[in-house]
């Protein structure tokens, strides 16, 4: 008999990670996953999107295998804040009585006593750089993660370095703490399987993309280490342009675009599914020394297209990328810009190589493997419950 468990999809709404990563977890447990899932979920504007993204999700699986039950609220977080963190009130056995299991987001728990939870968390940038953070979400985070402790709740940590800060950081048992890899989301690669020759020369008409370039990817924020990565392309930069894709945050690299070799240096601003996936198999190489990270997923989709990867030899990356990229010390200009060296310079036999370590890499993150691996956290949260 398959267990019963209920999973918070309220992170659907947000497109981020975590919603991508709720998304395919769902995906997951419904395709392989011996399990009898019910879905939960609340937001005040974005019940309907959060409607609509379900709807995406049940479609792309066989319909013998959809939800028990959809239980969504109109409660935006701070009403579902005071109902569930100061009032205990709105259970959710009260909604999905027969569910044995929980798997929370890690933003929100529950009230119910004694309900067993499991919980995904995918990093704690937010405390290991808490200038960045919101003091609301912040407070928030603080209340769950107490809640998750007080109830000895079973944690996925998306890599062994964020399973390591969770262990410090918020003095967690460590035999509560399940390692498991997340993996490339289905959305990446049906962007690919759709492109059309048409859209991918819009796409590169529309950025220029008329000489060799260097490619990052990510929130222009202190912990990506943008500043130290221009430093180290600018020997580069004659035969190489820099190209940053993605928002506008709060470090210094604009001021850098009014130096020297400005018009190499080039910043998209976000850009779409379908962009970033042209801008991944035109870059030359993807340079990704960032500070911190609690996975590092645009290792994978680089490795997706075949891409040369340099990124940090610290946190979760030397765990993602493993011996298919180049790994470079972060904090040093130097290190960083023999990576670039060292992978611009390759030889077509390295290259080969390089490129079948990358393929090998890649089939070891596998959605299967999550949801199975998922289901024996969860069975272990019940187990304990007895």
């Amino acid at each position: 008999m398959s267990i019963q468990v209920g999973i918070d999809v309220t992170s659907l709404t947000y497109g981020r990670g975590v919603s991508r990563y709720t998304a395919n977890l769902v995906r997951a447990l419904l395709t392989y996953a011996p399990v009898s899932l019910s879905l939960y979920g609340s937001s005040f504007r974005g019940k309907k999107h959060l409607e609509q993204e379900i709807s995406q999700i049940l479609n792309s699986v066989p319909s013998k295998n959809w939800p028990t039950k959809i239980a969504l609220q109109n409660y935006p977080p701070s009403l579902q804040n005071l109902l569930w963190n100061l009032l205990k009130k709105n259970q959710i056995k009260k909604l999905l009585p027969k569910i044995e299991v929980f798997h929370s987001w890690d933003w929100l728990q529950p009230p119910d006593q004694k309900l067993p939870v499991v919980s995904t968390i995918h990093d704690l940038a937010i405390l290991r750089f808490p200038d960045t953070a919101h003091p609301q979400i912040l407070s928030m985070h603080h209340a769950s993660w107490k809640r998750l402790k007080a109830q000895k709740a079973h944690l996925i940590a998306i890599s062994r370095a964020t399973k390591k800060d969770i262990i410090e950081l918020l003095e967690y048992p460590a035999e509560l703490i399940h390692v498991i890899y997340e993996a490339l989301p289905l959305e990446f690669e049906q962007v690919s399987q759709t492109m059309t020759e048409a859209k991918e020369t819009s796409i590169k008409q529309k950025f220029a993309l008329d000489n060799p370039f260097i490619l990052f990817a990510g929130t222009r924020e202190p912990r990506k280490n943008l500043l130290r990565l221009i430093e180290a392309w600018e020997p580069f930069a004659n035969d190489f342009q820099l190209v940053i894709a993605g928002d506008v945050g709060w470090d210094k690299t604009d001021e850098l675009s009014k130096k020297a070799h400005h018009s190499q240096l080039k910043f998209l601003g976000r850009v779409t599914d379908q962009e970033l996936a042209v801008l991944y198999g035109e870059a030359e190489l993807f340079a990704y020394p960032s500070l911190y990270e609690g996975f590092g997923l645009p290792i994978l989709e680089a490795f997706y297209y075949g891409t040369p990867v340099l990124t940090s030899n610290i946190s979760s990356m030397v765990e993602v990328a493993g011996n298919a990229a180049e790994l470079v010390d972060p904090l040093s200009v130097a290190s960083i810009r023999q990576g670039l060296k060292t992978i611009l310079d390759e030889k077509l036999l390295d290259q080969q190589k390089r490129l079948q370590r990358m393929i090998i890499r890649l089939q070891m993150f596998d959605w299967q493997r999550v949801a199975l691996e998922t289901l024996k956290v969860y069975q272990k949260a019940l187990d304990d419950q007895k």
